[in-house]
């Protein structure tokens, strides 16, 4: 695995997630285009909490600590229980973006980690490499996702007006 190769991957997505949060107001952060959809802040709330408490935790264990059980998460129902959407967008960002300093700072310390080492449970075995790659592959699931997000907030701003000019979404 080249690991220069991910690392650069999240330092890229988070750039990307930051220009596609920026010149977004509270309110629109809050906006969700359709029931059951996600908001830009929910977005940013759960992508905070990743950081936190999924992947640099868990690649960590699996590297220094393979034996040890993770720890339970459950992101779905953190959208309402940790009330993401009445969150404060701009510290939310500011945690995040924090949070993914710390998170590549720490990547960047990691001497000749060993990407093939396992974590193992009852869903079979779970490779460092694994955890590294599907991080920057979930940043890419989310980025997707504000993009889909700032899409409708533009056609929500161009009213009376159509975006269809623009080409098929």
């Amino acid at each position: 695995m080249e690991f220069e190769r991910f690392y650069r991957e999240l330092e890229n997505s988070t750039e990307t997630i930051r220009t596609l949060v920026n010149g977004v107001s509270q309110a629109e952060a809050r906006l969700k285009p359709a029931p059951g959809a996600w908001s830009i802040l929910e977005v940013i709330c759960h992508l905070y909490d990743i950081e936190c408490e999924d992947f640099r935790q868990r690649l960590d264990s699996i590297l220094h600590r393979p034996t040890e059980e993770f720890p339970l998460i459950d992101p779905q129902s953190w959208i309402k229980a940790r009330g993401y959407n009445q969150r404060d967008f701009v510290g939310v960002l500011q945690d995040f973006f924090m949070e993914r300093e710390k998170s590549l700072a720490w990547l960047q310390s990691l001497s000749n980690p060993d990407w093939e080492a396992e974590y193992v449970d009852e869903s079979g075995p779970t490779k460092a490499g694994t955890m590294l790659v599907s991080w920057a592959a979930h940043d890419n699931l989310h980025i997707r996702q504000l993009v889909e997000l700032r899409r409708a907030r533009i056609v929500g701003m161009a009213e009376p007006f159509e975006v269809d000019y623009a080409g098929e979404w």
